[in-house]
């Protein structure tokens, strides 16, 4: 990092973000300094939305398990795949990334390391809890509610990389399908990129519905999917514009972590 402790100057360019050099012949020129970058990917964080628990979630301080062989291939496979496709994206024919599995299991960290890649490239990303946006979205139609209430709903459509974090976690109602299927649907239709996780199964992802046990002993209970609390229309976009990956079954990431 090319800034001095304690304080937002550069140490290199003296906070102008040019240093000068010296060419053929004596002559003087200038040429950026690289905390402009830096400087450049802080502003579009600090805009992004990303939540204080995973501003500095990154590939590198992901957690592998150390004492579950099993468990740690199967990250491993995981990892390999989010960071090939921060690499390649966008020329790819699945600009998007869907995170399935169980909560705890990482997803939320890999997506905004994946968007934190992606922004050190140069592209804009914004942040949005499924369940937030959705109610801001809500409350924007109200007249007295406050601006970034309004824009909530064209941010979610417009902005470069959206992603969208726990998609489902709501009950499943005639507003909230046509509203996600409206965002999805355009967002798939204008090649917007969507990166999104979420904790229900789906078949297509390699899931069963059906777990042990149920209600009763020995019985078994049948999971809500995907397209069932997000309709069937989200869902089927969802897997025509994004590359879908499956998380493995492993211990709870987040008390892992702490």
């Amino acid at each position: 990092m090319p800034f001095e402790d304690n304080e937002d100057i550069c140490a290199k360019c003296g906070g102008s973000m040019w240093i000068v050099t010296e060419l053929d012949g004596g002559i003087r020129g200038a040429e950026r300094c690289e905390c402009f970058g830096v400087r450049r990917t802080r502003n579009r964080e600090s805009k992004a939305g990303i939540p204080p628990n995973y501003a500095q979630a990154t590939l590198e301080n992901f957690q592998l398990p150390g004492d579950n062989p099993v468990a740690r291939q199967g990250l491993s496979s995981v990892f390999m795949e989010v960071r090939r496709y921060a690499k390649e994206f966008p020329l790819t024919d699945k600009p998007g990334l869907l995170l399935v599995g169980n909560p705890g299991t990482g997803k939320t960290h890999l997506a905004v390391a994946a968007l934190r890649i992606l922004m050190t490239r140069g592209f804009d990303g914004v942040f949005f809890d499924y369940q937030t946006l959705l109610e801001r979205i809500q409350r924007g139609w109200n007249t007295a509610s406050g601006t970034a209430d309004r824009e909530a709903y064209q941010l979610a459509l417009d902005a470069e990389i959206l992603l969208l974090d726990d998609l489902g976690a709501r009950r499943i109602s005639e507003w909230v399908e046509d509203t996600v299927a409206a965002i999805i649907t355009h967002r798939c239709n204008h090649k917007k990129p969507l990166i999104a996780t979420t904790n229900l199964p789906d078949p297509a992802a390699g899931d069963s519905l059906v777990t042990r046990p149920g209600e009763m002993p020995g019985t078994p209970r049948i999971l809500k999917s995907l397209a069932e609390l997000v309709g069937e229309r989200a869902r089927s976009r969802l897997f025509e514009m994004c590359r879908v990956v499956r998380m493995p079954n492993v211990e709870d990431y987040r008390l892992k972590r702490r």
